[in-house]
């Protein structure tokens, strides 16, 4: 019970915290521009080790992190300005699970940049791997049972854009 409760208060806190970054108090429409950030290249060097000592199969964004798409999905792909519903279980690279969640939805601009930029690659039946550097997750700030700077992994299936 404590383990879910602190999964819950992972997830809650960084919906919180990114709520609060990212959104201002009108209620106008989404006009957020895409992510312009790029990963340092020693995090990306890092990251890049990881992916070639485990053999994994991803592909190199441009901004830095890695994915692999499972499975595209059909239809229309979301925009970081979309609302979408996921399954999701993120991943320290050592393989301890930090979190995860059947079913929840989320503005994808109110999530950590890697997010923003890694779910539109897919559509609604997707699933895909994001393989994030620190600057694209949660950077040099602890979250609970995630250290600072941690590459992160996150499994999202994307269920439906609401």
């Amino acid at each position: 019970m404590i383990q879910r409760m602190k999964k819950w208060n992972i997830a809650w806190l960084a919906v919180a915290w990114l709520f609060c970054t990212c959104q201002s108090g009108e209620q106008s429409p989404c006009t957020q521009p895409p992510v312009d950030i790029r990963a340092p290249e020693e995090e990306v060097a890092t990251l890049k080790q990881y992916i070639d000592a485990n053999q994994i199969k991803a592909t190199a964004d441009a901004r830095g992190f890695y994915y692999s798409i499972k499975n595209p999905g059909k239809g229309a792909k979301p925009t970081v300005c979309s609302n979408v519903t996921v399954n999701y279980k993120g991943q320290l690279t050592n393989g301890t699970s930090f979190d995860s969640a059947d079913g929840v939805s989320f503005g994808l601009n109110q999530l950590v940049l890697g997010w923003q930029e890694g779910i539109p690659l897919v559509a609604p039946g997707g699933s895909i791997m994001l393989y994030l550097p620190p600057s694209l997750a949660y950077g040099a700030q602890e979250q609970a049972d995630i250290p600072a700077n941690s590459i992160l992994v996150f499994q999202i299936d994307l269920l439906k854009i609401n």
